[in-house]
C-alpha cells in the first residue's frame, strides 16, 4: 500500500472494525486517531526509562518529513500501570538496567498488545537480562524469535537487506531483531546489540556520523510503518 494511503486507510479500518479484550472490562486500543503519536513506557525496577528524550521527537519529525504519514513530534510517556497504555497505538520502551513488572502491569500489557498495540523495545545495553524475565510475565507460552532479514519489517518503507543496523557498536556483537506474536501478528518488537534509538538523539549528544543517524532514523520509520500497516 502507497504511504500516501496509508493513513486514510488505517483510520476507515479503525472506525469500521475494532478489536476489544477483557482486562478489568472491555477495552480497546485507540487507532482512529488522524495523528500518531509514540507514548514512551514507564516502568519500575530502577532503569532509566526516561533517557534522551529527544528521540521520539526527532524520529516522529523524520517520519512526518519522509512519508504521508502525520505525526505529533514531542516526548510523550505513559505508566505500564495505567489504563492510558490503551490510548497509544505504539509504545517505546528502553534504558540501562532492571525492570520490574507485577502481575497486573503484565496483565495490562498482554491485554493491550492482543487488543492491536504495539511496543517497540531497544536494548540501551544493560537491559537484556531483566527485560527476558519480566517479559515472561507478559508471553509465558513464548520465547523471543529472531525476524529473518526476508520479514516486511525490514522493507516496509526503506530497505534493510541485512536487518537491523548497527548504530553503537559497544562490544561489536552482531545486532539482533526479535519479535514476539499475538495471533500471528508480531506485536513485540526488540532490538539487541544495535541501539537504534540512540541515533534518533540529537546530533551532540553521542556525536554519531551522519550516515548511523540517517540509518537509525530510516530503520525507526520502518518500524512506525511496519506497526501501522499490520
Amino acid at each position: 500500500m502507497k504511504i500516501q494511503y496509508l493513513y486514510r486507510f488505517l483510520f476507515l479500518c479503525a472506525i469500521v472494525t475494532t478489536t476489544t479484550v477483557s482486562f478489568a472490562q472491555q477495552r480497546s486500543v485507540n487507532r482512529s486517531a488522524s495523528v500518531f503519536k509514540i507514548a514512551r513506557l514507564k516502568y519500575e525496577g530502577g532503569s532509566d526509562w526516561y533517557n534522551g528524550q529527544t528521540e521520539e521527537p526527532n524520529l516522529l519529525r523524520y517520519v512526518a518529513a519522509h512519508s504521508n504519514i502525520q505525526t505529533q513530534a514531542e516526548y510523550l510517556w505513559v505508566d505500564v500501570a495505567s489504563e492510558d497504555i490503551f490510548n497509544y497505538p505504539f509504545l517505546f520502551m528502553t534504558g540501562h538496567g532492571n525492570i520490574e513488572f507485577t502481575e497486573s502491569e503484565a496483565k495490562r500489557l498482554r491485554a493491550y498488545l492482543d487488543a492491536g498495540g504495539f511496543l517497540y523495545i531497544d536494548d540501551d545495553y544493560g537491559l537484556d537480562k531483566a527485560l527476558r524475565r519480566e517479559i515472561k510475565k507478559v508471553f509465558p507460552e513464548q520465547e523471543f524469535k529472531e525476524l529473518p532479514f526476508t520479514h516486511e519489517l525490514y522493507h516496509s518503507h526503506f530497505e534493510f537487506p541485512n536487518g537491523v543496523p548497527k548504530i553503537h557498536e559497544h562490544d561489536g556483537k552482531t545486532p539482533q531483531g526479535f519479535g514476539l506474536f499475538s495471533n500471528g501478528r508480531l506485536c513485540v518488537y526488540y532490538t539487541f546489540e544495535s541501539n537504534p534509538s540512540d541515533g534518533w538523539d540529537d546530533p551532540d549528544v553521542h556525536n554519531d556520523p551522519p550516515e548511523k543517524r540517517e540509518a537509525a532514523l530510516k530503520f525507526g520509520t520502518n518500524i512506525v510503518v511496519y506497526s501501522l500497516t499490520h
